[in-house]
């Protein structure tokens, strides 16, 4: 019943990239991921609870990613945007599949881009094969290629720092350089790990994932190993599904292994697929949005979820953190 529920969960997200060894094949997975979806399809996009209500749209100047951002910037009052750029559940090409989360990040001010077109909620367009996370090949246990790369997530990065100068952008000078995280889902995790070397950088945030801890390459064409923790120059935040995320062992080993720069974890029996389709990114979005402000923004109020003996996450009776270096 565990490896059931597991590739629903993973079904959801768009991947069962972390796991160890391959789960066996579930012959319903299919079926009730496309009964899921389509449940989902059918809810109104989130606008978030920060400040300013958010929108997703496609933007003609990136038209292979998928922008998260304030509906009405004249409400910014002078506050500059930060950026965050996405890595998908599944690497896959589908950049909407965590829309939920990723527009109650922006509803706080953040311009949110995450590879891949709108393939899944309102205004949905047809889903092609490579926008849906697939399952390990039955016979060898290894994952298909990915549809995306680290390099589609940094891209995301370029575009928005290059509108940010770019005479006639809606977003000339409302953007601070100096306010960059990337944040990823499971093998959209691995991708964030990579793109965390990239010097703009300023915070990581890993949900569900972690790296290889057996040094295999279950991924065709994807090449990852524990030599990429050591390219993290900044402050990292982990959140993990507790025992029943697949990338359990993975990724409290990456912690377990990090002892360079600032690092936390935060878990609890959610299992892989997280609280991303709840309502505003459910608790993980809460996190992730107080983990951004405090680290990009200063905020020491956001900081006390994670900070101190007292945090709000030390007394949570759902949620468990350790930290190292904060």
């Amino acid at each position: 019943m565990r490896i059931g529920l597991f590739a629903i969960g993973l079904a959801l997200m768009g991947g069962t990239a972390l796991a160890q060894t391959a789960p066996r094949p579930d012959p319903d997975a299919a079926r009730r991921m496309e009964e899921m979806r389509a449940a989902d399809a059918k809810r109104a996009d989130s606008v978030g609870t920060g400040p300013f209500a958010a929108i997703k749209e496609a933007d003609p100047t990136l038209p292979d990613h998928t922008v998260y951002r304030p509906a009405d910037f004249s409400k910014l009052n002078g506050q500059k945007l930060g950026v965050v750029i996405w890595g998908n559940g599944g690497c896959a090409a589908d950049g909407a599949s965590a829309r939920h989360h990723l527009a109650q990040i922006a509803s706080y001010g953040y311009l949110v881009v995450a590879p891949g077109k709108i393939y899944s909620g309102p205004g949905a367009l047809p889903r092609p094969a490579a926008a849906t996370g697939r399952g390990p090949d039955p016979a060898t246990g290894q994952l298909p290629p990915p549809a995306t790369s680290a390099q589609d997530v940094l891209k995301g990065l370029d575009w928005a720092l290059a509108e940010n100068g770019r005479e006639g952008s809606r977003y000339k000078g409302l953007i601070d350089p100096a306010q960059v995280a990337v944040a990823g889902h499971s093998c959209g995790g691995l991708q964030a790990i990579e793109a965390g070397a990239d010097k703009r950088i300023r915070t990581v945030l890993v949900h569900n994932s972690g790296v290889f801890n057996d040094g295999k390459q279950a991924i065709s064409g994807m090449t990852v190993s524990k030599d990429m923790l050591k390219s993290l120059h900044t402050p990292t935040l982990y959140v993990l599904g507790g025992e029943s995320d697949i990338a359990w062992l993975n990724g409290s080993d990456d912690f377990a292994r990090i002892d360079h720069v600032p690092v936390a974890l935060v878990y609890a029996d959610v299992g892989h697929g997280g609280t991303f389709r709840e309502e505003n990114g459910g608790d993980v979005g809460r996190f992730a949005v107080a983990w951004l402000n405090w680290q990009l923004r200063g905020d020491a109020e956001a900081g006390k979820l994670f900070k101190g003996a007292e945090c709000g996450l030390c007394n949570d009776p759902k949620w468990t953190i350790e930290r190292k270096g904060l």
